[in-house]
């Protein structure tokens, strides 16, 4: 680390790398930290998180009770073991509460004063945080599985929403209606997700074994249905691609929206171009994936290498996002783990079990030197002598 700190003040190190090394040490050495509990508010399994993107701060959960609670996750009282409080909840008290399991929560990408939440009753519900009070909501015919908004978006306000039917439902936030809709898949939408490198860009994950790759401007179909085995790219091929071998039921784009991760009933996670649609066949190994919903996994974000964690069980799995290489496993729950979220600001991971807890993965404190750390000033220039001077010196 000091080497590191020296090399960056030297000038002989990128800051942009000092910051990539650092982040990638800190997830290597991710533990659960026995010092901080989550408080414990859910009666049934924890299905969704997510944190704000503004601060950092403020965490959703949404359970299979249909509570949704929203935490502060900052150390206020600065002491070394403390519980991040539920700053208020809605459940079976509050007259807007959903009648069933919530399967999607989500901040506004722009603002912490909203949030969205669906459920298996039917509809879609937009939040204002303040009053804690629904301010509108989407009424469904089918069961609603996910739903996003987009993270980059600033030239609309459409929420994708997958649900029981077939079809994509696209709603608008500015007119507090369903847009239009996005027809292809066969059977149920499980899991959606927009695109972080192009407002437009939108993927959807179907139970009939496909992923298709949407520019909702267009009205003639999708961009492009992905195929696991990279054939032959015609209209007529394109209607028999299957990504997975069973369900596709998890979606999660890289931060730079440069790749497209999937996975499926078939125990398999694949990562694809999603330029080309190309299957990058990197080898995961068996992607444990009992889920009958969506599985809502996580990457990291400013790494030297990303990485990927999936829920496996009743552990979570953490994997190189480019090699496959499975770098470890976080053991901690003692049910299924439906979901997990990242912290990019401090490299922190929160992920939510059938088992009602949420639990808090940091880096350890011990702070090992990484090989490649420079350690020694004689690796370093003459810059590194002291140049202070006095005035007496200067004489």
């Amino acid at each position: 680390m000091l080497g590191f700190l020296g090399a960056r003040q030297a000038g002989l190190l990128d800051p942009l790398h000092f910051r990539r090394t650092q982040a990638t040490r800190r997830v290597l050495e991710l533990e659960l930290n026995k010092d901080r509990n989550v408080e414990r508010i859910h009666d049934h399994g924890v299905n969704t998180l997510d944190i704000e993107l503004v601060e950092g701060r403020y965490m959703l959960s949404g359970g299979s009770d249909g509570v949704i609670v929203l935490y502060d996750l900052e150390n206020s009282s600065r002491q070394p073991y403390y519980t991040c409080k539920a700053v208020c909840s809605i459940d079976r008290s509050h007259h807007d509460m959903h009648s069933y399991s919530v399967e999607t929560v989500q901040w506004y990408p722009h603002d912490t004063g909203m949030f969205t939440s669906s459920s298996f009753d039917k509809t879609l519900k937009v939040w204002d945080t303040n009053r804690f009070q629904a301010a509108d909501t989407f009424n469904f015919e089918e069961t609603v599985y996910s739903h996003q908004m987009s993270p980059v978006a600033t030239k609309h306000c459409l929420i994708a929403v997958g649900t029981k039917g077939p079809k994509v439902q696209l709603c608008d936030l500015k007119s507090g209606s369903c847009s239009h809709i996005l027809q292809g898949h066969r059977q149920e939408i499980l899991a959606v997700s927009w695109s972080p490198r192009s407002d437009y860009i939108l993927a959807t994950a179907s139970a009939d074994s496909k992923v298709k790759l949407w520019d909702v401007r267009r009205a003639s179909g999708c961009l492009m249905t992905l195929d696991q085995h990279n054939g032959e790219k015609s209209q007529a091929a394109e209607s028999a691609n299957t990504a997975h071998n069973g369900k596709v039921n998890g979606l999660c784009f890289t931060k730079d929206g440069l790749h497209l991760l999937t996975v499926g009933t078939d125990n398999r996670m694949r990562l694809w171009n999603s330029s080309s649609g190309e299957n990058t066949l990197v080898n995961y190994g068996k992607v444990c994936n009992d889920s009958k919903k969506g599985l809502k996994f996580t990457v990291s974000c400013g790494c030297s290498t990303e990485f990927v964690f999936v829920p496996h069980g009743y552990n979570i799995a953490v994997y190189a996002v480019f090699s496959g290489e499975q770098i470890t496993v976080l053991k901690g729950h003692y049910r299924n783990v439906d979901c997990c979220v990242f912290q990019s600001d401090f490299q922190e991971l929160y992920s939510g079990s059938r088992d009602c807890n949420i639990l808090a993965w940091v880096p350890s404190l011990h702070e090992p030197v990484p090989d490649d750390e420079p350690t020694s000033k004689s690796q370093f220039s003459a810059v590194f002598e002291d140049a202070w001077s006095s005035s007496d010196d200067e004489g």
